[in-house]
């Protein structure tokens, strides 16, 4: 008896067992399989494989080379610090398609790789102190973004689920004894988020019961018995709360009145709260509210920027905080006592992702990234105030010499507002093409990161790659961020009308050769762009959007629905609907002409499946060229390597030949 099993791409497809028989009949069946399979999936050893999950519409089959010329670029790896294990730091990065945890024992060390997954690691949180034996890391299935919890034991691998496997759970923060842990949930109604406490014997007590609004816990105090709380409704009005644990009782920590945005919050020293927040200035600062008097003290008052995140020492002695200058990351290292600064050493000039003291307050594991390279861990030596760096990622033989560095300009728009923007030249004379990559959120701010998207249009197709922070951008001051909201939404496409003004008049600009791209909201950009300036582009791509702000409102997650009321406004006001429905480009499909290609992960809960699908069918009946690429098991953008690499692939030859019509 002879057997076999036919693999494709890690799938057993079928088995072919031979009962006697000769070896020569054996191989000559297998071989007639192979020809079958092969000619069945459409696989030739010219063109790429297509991932098994994936799906597409009109996109035809592309070139091997095309994966080939990309390879280097789609292979690049990068390392996030998550945390301390005794003095070996614990790492997030991928080896195989999706990102897992490892330690890393000494600088320039082995990566120990220590969970096996075949979800990306999504949520580490380690006990105060750093990581003894456990850890609890959450995970999503196929991008659903419905994490679950798991007890991982670092010593062997091994985990235990810890929540429902089904509902949604997040942030979660350990007490300080390491025996119980709080989150947040959705698991009683599929809507409301609320605040449990469990332990490691799986007995859960839910603490806070909510209504509205997305909560979640900020903290705990070091006594065990109260909790900092938050309480978001959007990104421009949230509240702090303290929590009694015992009581239940919530202490609402400012003014109810008091319409601002709280970011960050941690206990310090005797009960005091330090918080971040935009509630006297335009821009987020850091505070701390004495818990004796209830005042709160400005701490960076001399930093005209949005304070974008800190951290306190481990025995709350000092204070590290980083600031958003521009889209670059700056930090600085207090002492709490007096906000003396303590020396850093030349930091490079790039964004800061994730920070973490040591256990024994005398390091910090950073997380960096320059617009040259992909993020890496450092170790901050505060006693010597030296950097050394942990981790280098490999770049698969790409020239780091080579890599592109934006510059930051700026143009003005419809109202006399100047715009920023960062523009990747494209090397050599002109002119070139462009392609405007149009930021999510609507909330979100382009930052000068290292991306081998941005490095492999630039350097392989030789475009110009400008990314503006139209208005509504974060990053700016919170007047700023409120020019789109509501009936102000169309303002914000008026600022890409102006940007496509500016490219006219640059002489190394190819005015006819402009692509938009973008993804969620600046998905909804682009559409938009596409309805509004389809005589001016070349071509589109759309990943993930929303073509119709109504039906993305009503089939978006229930968690989500009123957040994304408080930004869009609510669907179900007659008023507003009407509204609504007149921006969405979905209404005004007869006005695109503008060859696009659309992405989109089948399992995606904010922007939901249907708002590609719809678009999609509009626009093939319209006779508007649409590629389409969906994945089965993803979600909101594509998390495997796999469907990643392939994407890139498309995206790669759809610019090629519409840039080159």
């Amino acid at each position: 008896m002879f057997a076999c099993a036919l693999v494709y791409h890690g799938e057993v497809r079928f088995y072919l067992i031979c009962y006697g028989g000769s070896v020569k009949f054996f191989l000559s069946t297998i071989a007639i399989l192979f020809c079958s399979v092969f000619s069945l999936v459409g696989l030739r050893a010219d063109v790429l494989i297509v991932p098994p999950e994936i799906k597409t519409t009109n996109v035809p089959m592309i070139d091997r080379a095309v994966g080939e010329r990309l390879s280097g670029y789609l292979n690049v790896r990068s390392a996030t610090a998550v945390g301390w294990q005794d003095n070996r730091m614990l790492v997030v990065t991928r080896f195989g398609e999706t990102s897992q945890l490892h330690r890393v024992s000494q600088a320039m060390g082995y990566r120990e790789q220590l969970t096996f997954f075949a979800e990306p690691i999504r949520g580490i949180s380690i006990p105060e102190g750093g990581a003894k034996d456990h850890v609890i890391i959450s995970q999503d299935r196929g991008g659903s973004e419905f994490y679950q919890l798991y007890l991982l034991n670092l010593s062997d691998g091994s985990s235990d689920l810890l929540s429902d496997g089904k509902s949604r759970y997040s942030g979660v923060v350990w007490a300080p004894d390491g025996k119980r842990f709080g989150y947040s949930t959705t698991e009683r109604n599929g809507r409301n988020w609320d605040i449990r406490v469990q332990d490691l014997t799986r007995e859960i007590v839910t603490v806070l019961e909510t209504t509205e609004g997305s909560w979640s816990i900020e903290d705990w105090s070091s006594d065990g018995d109260h909790m900092l709380v938050s309480k978001y409704v959007s990104i421009n009005e949230s509240y702090l709360y303290e929590l009694d644990l015992e009581s239940g009782r919530l202490k609402n920590l400012f003014k109810e009145d008091q319409r601002a945005s709280i970011g960050y919050a941690e206990y310090g020293l005797n009960g005091d709260v330090y918080y971040s927040s935009d509630a006297h200035s335009e821009f987020m600062q850091l505070y701390r509210l004495d818990s004796r008097t209830s005042r709160s003290q400005m701490i960076s008052s001399d930093v005209p920027w949005n304070v974008e995140g800190f951290s306190l020492s481990p025995d709350k002695k000092m204070i590290l905080y980083s600031f958003n200058e521009g889209g670059i990351s700056r930090i600085k290292l207090v002492k709490a006592e007096d906000l003396s600064e303590i020396p850093l050493p030349q930091m490079p000039r790039g964004i800061l992702s994730s920070s973490r003291f040591s256990p024994g307050n005398d390091s910090i594991a950073l997380s960096l990234n320059t617009p040259v390279s992909p993020t890496d861990v450092y170790r901050l030596n505060i006693t010597d105030a030296s950097l050394v760096r942990w981790t280098q990622s490999e770049i698969a033989g790409l020239d780091r010499s080579k890599f592109v560095e934006p510059e930051l300009i700026s143009y003005d728009t419809f109202d006399g507002r100047s715009i920023p923007a960062f523009v990747y030249a494209a090397e050599g004379s002109g002119p070139h093409p462009v392609l405007i990559s149009i930021h999510g959120g609507p909330e979100g701010q382009y930052r000068p990161f290292f991306s081998t998207t941005i490095q492999s249009l630039v350097k392989e197709l030789g475009v110009t790659y400008i990314a503006p922070n139209v208005r509504g951008s974060a990053g700016y001051g919170k007047s700023y961020l409120r020019l789109d909201n509501g009936k102000l939404r169309e303002d914000s496409v008026k600022d890409i009308g102006a940007l496509l003004d500016w490219i006219d008049i640059q002489p190394d600009l190819d005015r006819d050769r402009v692509v938009v791209m973008g993804g969620s909201y600046g998905g909804y950009m682009v559409l938009a762009s596409m309805v509004h300036y389809g005589d001016r582009l070349k071509a589109a791509v759309e990943r993930v959007g929303i073509s119709n702000f109504v039906t993305f409102l009503e089939n978006t997650q229930p968690y989500r629905q009123d957040l994304r009321r408080a930004e869009y406004g609510d669907e179900r006001i007659p008023e507003m609907r009407e509204f609504l429905t007149q921006i969405s480009p979905l209404t005004h499909v007869d006005k695109m002409v503008t060859p696009v290609l659309i992405s989109q992960g089948a399992n995606d809960p904010r922007v939901p499946l249907s708002e590609s699908e719809q678009i999609v069918d509009a626009l093939k009946s319209s006779g508007v060229p649409v590629w389409y690429v969906l994945a089965a098991n993803e979600g909101h953008g594509f998390r495997r390597k796999a469907n990643r690499d392939y994407n890139s692939a498309v995206t790669y030859e759809f610019l090629h030949q519409f840039l080159n019509k």
